[in-house]
């Protein structure tokens, strides 16, 4: 029989075996499409960011602080000298002939000034070339040098005081492309991006080329990265140096490529590079670094200028000109002859630029930036006019009405003046405040806080009340002018005792310790006399006093004790300054301010100082305490003054308070009204009057700023007028004995004959009072 043979089971896996090829083909095409897939939505999530930054506000841009642009025109209080600090704050560059806007030269005939264009906040102003000669401490004309007219009128850009950042760690000027020169861009795309208008973001070409020139080298000299992934890199990621990183770099970089223009990134990229540090803060873009580095705008740079700033790109730490002035020599060097290889340079250009040395000016210096004391007032009146939120806005520009002439004139004079009362009265341990106000504007144009200028801490001017002695006594002739008094009206200086409210008998004494019996009335106040003070305070009745201080703005609570007419009352220099406005402005005041336009990020006005001063003491009152108060300084307690200014004219006050513990001085003149104040901050004496301490620091002040003498005009109902010197009353032109002085010619009447004068006003006053 016979036998069939079973067939062998095929095993299921054996049967169903593919190749390996194969199945790696899957497996890859299957990562792929995950791979493709997260690539796709990396992408989109990576585009979505990219999007987010760059159409939005890439930055938050700091405040901008600027001074009051310097008025032009023929007769200014302006000295060249002025002028050339000036144009050093400004940082104009001193050139044998100005071609270019920033540049300047000194002519025999004076200076020649090509003005930098600038955005103001009334309207924008081309460059213009001015020729400016001066006659003394005077501006004697200016001429255009684009036609050699003659011009009545013209401004210089503001001085750049500070900028308030709210970013902590980040500061940028921002730049738009079309101001950035030429020569920059041509620079920076050599030396960091030749390629860039070609590439798509990524440049093979540019990391070959680095590869080769770092075996060359046998180190890294050079990078491939592309100023787009630079862009990419410094925007959005860390600086972490890995895989994963590159990688999201260059995926970044296409689609930053992709989605916006070559001039778009490179703009971008001026305003993000990272070029150095100023203390806390990194320095961002060159629109900043310029101002950092050199201290003027970008379009001024030269090309050695240029050069530095862009070989900083590879490292502003390693490369820093102030630590390492030779590393940033030896690289500034490399990117001029990387020009000149290039044929962007001739021979004699990059000889010329690698000659030159590197030219930073001191660090921390790129702005004006060292007026502590009037930016802690400025801060205040911010936050009083508009809170918090204004600093937290991108690229406002905030116009101020410092005059940097004024701050650095009253600085000197601080601490000039403090060093001599020191040395030849041989004090020690006096500190100082001074407020300086234009009085026509109702503007604050310089502030010092203390000795040393530079010191942020305690703001003197702002918040040292003292009492102010003496100074309180033009408010006390003041309601006396404008209650029936004249100049004229003698006043008794003979000794009085007052009972106070607690039984305590006080007797006011002179300083002199003398007494004159009967003194008129503009002449105690120019001699500071205190009985007769008190006298006069008594007389009108204190509480008119008191509401005569408010109306000169005094805003603090005031007893109407007897002493208050000798000055028992403590002000910072800066309310001295606002009380004493309206007796300078005709008793006309507005509250000081340093504020006068801000400008949103978008170049619109956002607020523009428009306060119409208010009439708050009578006009003629206040014009002839002015008068009495010029009769101060050429034969009273601060005739010093007309000792060292003949022939000028100015009104002031001094005041001393008791145990010598404060000097203080008020001094005005055509322009300009000053609060001076001496003395020490533990309270201790500084064994100083109003004339030899606080007065030597206004007449410093004055001989450098130059005295623009008072002017005073006759106003309205004002007229000269005789007064018999014994009553008071008012006398024909030619009695004998009698004094002509200015006075209100309404309320006056008919002359009274010289034998018919009546019997001392003063003394039926007097009865009249203590019976």
């Amino acid at each position: 029989m016979a036998t069939t043979r079973k067939k062998r089971p095929v095993s299921k896996k054996s049967s169903s075996r593919r190749p390996l090829w194969r199945t790696l083909f899957w497996l890859g095409v299957k990562l792929s499409l995950v791979g493709a897939a997260f690539l796709v939505v990396f992408g989109i999530y990576l585009d979505t960011k990219v999007r987010e930054r760059f159409d939005g506000e890439k930055w938050q841009l700091p405040v901008m602080v600027y001074s009051r642009p310097l008025e032009l025109y023929p007769g200014q209080r302006l000295s060249q000298e002025q002028m050339l600090r000036e144009l050093k704050m400004l940082n104009y560059k001193a050139v044998r002939q100005p071609h270019q806007p920033g540049e300047y030269t000194v002519t025999t005939q004076g200076i020649d000034i090509i003005r930098r264009p600038f955005a103001f906040f009334d309207g924008a102003d081309s460059a213009r070339g001015l020729r400016l000669t001066f006659n003394g401490a005077r501006l004697g004309a200016i001429q255009s040098l684009d036609n050699g007219r003659a011009m009545g009128f013209a401004q210089m850009d503001p001085v750049l005081l500070d900028r308030l950042n709210t970013e902590d760690r980040e500061d940028r000027l921002l730049v738009r492309l079309s101001e950035v020169p030429d020569g920059l861009l041509v620079t920076l795309l050599t030396t960091e991006d030749r390629d860039f208008y070609q590439h798509g973001g990524v440049s093979p070409l540019a990391i070959l080329r680095a590869m080769v020139a770092n075996l060359l080298a046998g180190h890294t000299v050079q990078g491939g990265s592309t100023l787009t992934q630079q862009l990419a890199k410094n925007f959005f990621l860390s600086r972490e140096r890995s895989m994963w990183r590159k990688l999201q770099e260059a995926y970044m970089a296409v689609i930053i490529d992709y989605r916006y223009s070559k001039d778009e990134i490179l703009e971008a990229y001026l305003n993000e590079v990272y070029l150095g540090q100023n203390f806390s803060q990194g320095v961002y873009g060159f629109g900043l670094a310029s101002y950092f580095y050199f201290g003027v705008p970008v379009n001024e740079l030269d090309i050695d200028q240029m050069a530095l700033l862009v070989g900083l790109v590879k490292g502003p730490s390693f490369y820093d000109p102030w630590r390492y002035p030779d590393r940033a020599l030896t690289r500034r060097n490399l990117v001029l002859k990387l020009l000149s290889d290039q044929g962007s340079l001739t021979a004699d250009e990059y000889q010329l630029a690698s000659q030159q040395p590197l030219g930073v000016i001191p660090r921390g210096q790129m702005t004006y930036g060292r007026t502590p004391a009037f930016m802690s007032l400025l801060k205040r009146e911010i936050q009083a006019q508009f809170g918090p939120d204004l600093l937290k806005q991108s690229g406002v520009k905030i116009f101020t009405s410092l005059d940097p002439i004024a701050q650095h004139a009253a600085e000197q004079a601080v601490q000039s003046g403090l060093d001599n009362i020191e040395k030849t009265l041989r004090k020690k341990n006096l500190e100082a405040a001074m407020i300086i106000s234009d009085w026509h504007k109702g503007e604050i144009v310089a502030v010092v806080g203390g000795r040393d200028p530079r010191y942020a801490g305690f703001n003197r001017a702002l918040d040292a009340r003292r009492q102010i002695g003496s100074l309180v006594k033009p408010s006390v002739y003041l309601t006396g002018l404008s209650n029936g008094m004249t100049l004229a009206t003698p006043l008794k200086d003979q000794p009085i005792r007052i009972r106070g409210q607690d039984g305590q008998l006080w007797t006011p004494q002179n300083y002199d310790r003398k007494f004159l019996q009967n003194v008129m009335l503009m002449n105690a106040l120019a001699d500071s006399r205190n009985v007769p003070t008190v006298n006069l305070g008594l007389q009108v009745g204190l509480d008119k006093v008191v509401d005569t201080l408010h109306k000169l703005g005094v805003q603090q609570s005031i007893q109407a004790y007897p002493s208050l007419v000798l000055g028992a009352i403590a002000l910072s220099p800066l309310e001295v300054n606002q009380m004493y406005l309206p007796i300078a402005n005709r008793g006309l005041t507005q509250p000081l301010a340093a504020i006068r336009a801000v400008v949103d990020g978008d170049g619109k006005v956002m607020y523009k100082q428009n306060a119409v001063a208010k009439q708050t003491v009578d006009a003629q009152a206040s014009w002839l305490t002015l008068f009495a108060m010029t009769k101060t300084v050429s034969e009273g307690t601060a005739r010093s003054l007309s000792a060292r200014f003949p022939g000028l004219t100015m009104a002031g006050k001094t005041g001393t308070t008791n145990e010598l513990r404060d000097s203080w001085f008020a001094g005005i003149d055509n322009n300009e009204l000053v609060s001076v104040w001496v003395g020490r901050d533990d309270n201790t004496p500084a064994g100083l009057t109003g004339a030899n301490g606080a007065l030597q620091l206004f007449s410093g002040y004055m001989a450098q700023r130059g005295v623009n003498s008072l002017q005073l005009t006759l106003p309205e109902g004002i007229g000269w007028a005789s007064f018999s010197r014994t009553s008071g009353s008012r006398v024909a032109n030619d009695c004998p004995g009698s004094v002509s002085v200015p006075a209100k010619l309404a309320t006056l009447g008919e002359p009274v004959s010289c034998a018919a004068q009546p019997q001392n006003v003063l003394d039926n006053w007097f009865n009249n009072f203590f019976n």
